[in-house]
C-alpha cells in the first residue's frame, strides 16, 4: 500500500506502508474539519504553515513548533479525532509522569493499542522471548504508559502477567526533599513484593527498571531464582549506561538475555532494542515506521547531528488517533542509521539530560 488515501491510516506495522505517504494522509485526516480533533483544528489557525499543503513527508514534521506543553491542560475529549464518530471509546488516558512540570496527557484508542501491541510483540519474538510463560512486571501503572505496554505484551505472548506497581513520582519527591531513607524503604517494599512472586511462581519473563534490577541483584535468594528460572529480562523506564549493561549481562545475569526497551508517553508505545547486539556493543533502538519517527539534533541549533554523534532526541508520533509532532524529549542519544525499512534515525546509548528548565532530573526507581 503506497498511496496516501485515508485508508492507509488503518495499516498495521507489518503492511509495508510508505512513511511519507502515511504522513501526508495523516495531515489530511487531522486537519480536515470533518475528521480532525478539536485541538488540532483550533491549533491549525495559529501554525505558520498549512500542514495539508506543506507537510509532504516525514522530514517536514520538523515544521511544527513545540506544542506538547498544550497537552498539560487541553481537555482529553478535545484530542479525539471527529472522524471516529460519536460512539468511539477512549481506552486509556496516559500522562507523561510530571518529571519536568505538570503532566502532559495523551489518549489511546483501540486501533492504536492494537498496532502498538503488534509491533512490540513482533520485536520481542525476534529476541526469542518465550511464549506462554508467566511474566512479572515491576513498573508504573495507572496513568503511566509503560505498565500498559508490558501487560499487553505479556498477553500477546500468551503468558499471565503478574505485576508489582510502583510510584516513581513519589520516590522522586522523596529524593528531592532529601528523604532518601524513605525512598530506600519504599524500594525495600517493592523488593519484598517481588520476592513473594519470584519465590512462589514460575516466572519466565521479568520486566523491570534498571534501578530495580540492580536492587534485586543484591538479594542472594532472588539472584539465584532469577538466574535459575527466568528466561528473559526486559529492562526499561530509565537509561542503562554501557558499563552497567555489560556488568548485568556478563556477571550478574549471565544466563538470562537482557532486552532493552525505550519508550515514553509522547511515543505512545515502546521501542525494543535491535536484536543481535552483544553486551559490549551499543544498545540500539530503531524507530517504528510509519508511526514513530526519531531524530537526533543539536539542542542549540535544531540541526541533525552526524551519524555517531550525540544530540537531543526528538520524537514524532503519527497515527490515525493521535498526532504528536516534533517533540523534544529530555533524552540525549547517539545517532545511528536505522534498520532497513525504517524512516528517521535510530538511537544508541540513551541517557537523560541532567537538567531541564533549571530543574535537576531525578530518576529514582524509574
Amino acid at each position: 500500500m503506497s498511496d496516501d488515501s485515508p485508508a492507509v491510516l488503518d495499516a498495521g506495522p507489518s503492511d509495508g506502508v510508505d512513511p511519507d505517504a502515511f504522513v501526508r494522509a495523516a495531515m489530511r485526516w487531522h486537519f480536515a474539519p470533518e475528521t480532525g480533533s478539536r485541538y488540532w483544528l483550533d491549533r491549525a489557525a495559529r501554525l505558520p504553515f498549512d500542514p495539508r499543503r506543506d507537510v509532504k513527508g516525514v522530514a517536514d514534521l520538523a515544521l511544527f513548533p513545540a506544542l506538547t506543553d498544550d497537552l498539560r491542560e487541553v481537555p482529553v475529549a478535545d484530542l479525539v479525532p471527529r472522524g471516529y464518530g460519536s460512539g468511539v471509546r477512549v481506552l486509556d488516558v496516559f500522562d507523561s509522569g510530571g518529571t519536568t512540570g505538570a503532566p502532559k496527557r495523551v489518549i489511546q484508542l483501540a486501533d492504536w493499542a492494537r498496532h502498538s501491541t503488534e509491533q512490540v510483540d513482533r520485536r520481542l519474538r525476534a529476541h526469542g522471548v518465550p511464549t506462554g510463560r508467566p511474566w512479572l512486571t515491576v513498573a508504573p501503572t495507572g496513568p503511566h504508559l509503560v505498565g500498559d505496554v508490558l501487560q499487553r505484551a505479556a498477553a500477546a505472548l500468551g503468558g499471565p502477567a503478574l505485576g508489582v506497581d510502583m510510584d516513581p513520582r513519589w520516590v522522586r519527591k522523596l529524593i528531592a526533599a532529601g528523604r532518601s531513607d524513605e525512598a530506600e524503604a519504599y524500594t525495600d517494599h517493592l523488593v519484598e513484593q517481588c520476592r513473594r512472586i519470584l519465590l512462589t511462581q514460575d516466572i519466565g519473563v521479568l520486566a523491570a527498571t534498571t534501578p530495580l534490577l540492580e536492587r534485586l541483584a543484591r538479594e542472594d535468594d532472588l539472584l539465584e531464582r532469577i538466574n535459575g528460572s527466568v528466561e528473559a529480562i526486559v529492562w526499561g523506564g530509565t537509561h542503562m549506561d554501557p558499563d552497567t549493561r555489560h556488568l548485568l549481562a556478563t556477571e550478574v545475569f549471565p544466563e538470562v538475555p537482557l532486552i532493552g526497551m525505550y519508550g515514553n508517553t509522547m511515543m505512545l508505545t515502546a521501542l525494543l532494542e535491535r536484536p543481535g547486539s552483544g553486551a559490549a556493543e551499543p544498545c540500539v533502538f530503531d524507530p517504528v515506521s510509519p508511526y514513530v519517527f526519531l531524530s537526533v539534533v543539536d539542542p542549540g541549533t535544531g540541526e541533525r547531528v552526524g551519524v555517531g554523534e550525540r544530540g537531543q532526541v526528538v520524537v514524532s508520533h503519527v497515527s490515525k488517533s493521535m498526532l504528536i509532532p516534533n517533540n523534544a524529549e529530555r533524552d540525549t542519544a547517539v545517532r545511528v542509521r536505522p534498520a532497513g525499512g525504517q524512516a528517521g534515525d535510530a538511537v544508541a546509548d540513551v541517557a537523560p539530560v541532567p537538567v531541564v528548565r533549571g530543574e535537576t532530573v531525578i530518576e529514582g526507581v524509574y
